[in-house]
């Protein structure tokens, strides 16, 4: 009964459900499986459907964030044998990120960037990496980014806002986290339930969300 010309949640998390089903079909009838791409820092932030791509036989990239998977395919395109494959390898890292769930513009040109609606996997990234391996706090965190990107493109203002973004997904997102496909265990932390990472899926953010509204 859905509109096609709706372009709403419904439609979109079809879409990704109806592919990893057409997936998983072939696997079974080809005897092979299907290796999920979702990475930690889409895991971080619950970055994909329920049950879409978030499922897969095999979570290869589960403990890789986002930026890394950007130098390892520039790594492999430096040092690409052919031609061919480092032509495929630059214009994936010049297309933007994107689940694809929407339709092209008239030009082509794609609907949807990830980094525009959930923020910069740049700051994402930072703000995971000190969350997971040091447990920083809100204020900490915000204080230390602040340093750390005092001469980048990024102003106060945006580091604290897709920083209340990543706090806010990050908790309302376990739920998916807690029924992950395995994946390898790359850098020093993961989000796995069954290695580093234990929350409840209805953890409140409520101390940390208190904290957030204080900074400036």
């Amino acid at each position: 009964g859905q509109n096609p010309n709706t372009l709403d949640v419904t439609y979109e998390n079809c879409q990704a459900r109806v592919r990893t089903l057409e997936l998983m079909d072939i696997a079974n009838l080809t005897g092979g499986l299907v290796v999920g791409t979702g990475d930690l820092s889409e895991l971080a932030l619950g970055w994909a459907t329920y049950n879409g791509d978030h499922m897969s036989m095999y979570g290869v990239n589960a403990g890789v964030p986002k930026t890394l998977v950007r130098h390892i395919v520039q790594y492999e395109a430096d040092t690409a044998d052919s031609a061919a494959l480092r032509e495929v390898l630059i214009d994936i890292l010049d297309t933007p990120v994107s689940p694809e769930l929407l339709p092209a513009a008239d030009n082509g040109e794609i609907a949807q960037k990830t980094e525009d609606l959930v923020g910069p996997y740049e700051l994402h990234d930072f703000f995971l990496y000190y969350v997971l391996r040091w447990g920083c706090p809100p204020a900490k965190l915000f204080r230390i980014a602040k340093q750390a990107f005092r001469e980048s493109e990024f102003s106060n203002e945006t580091i604290l806002k897709w920083l209340k973004n990543f706090y806010r997904r990050f908790f309302n997102q376990q739920f998916k986290r807690n029924c992950l496909p395995d994946g390898p265990k790359v850098g020093s932390v993961c989000l796995s339930p069954r290695g580093d990472w234990r929350m409840p899926s209805d953890a409140a953010q409520r101390l940390w969300a208190d904290e957030i509204q204080k900074l400036s």
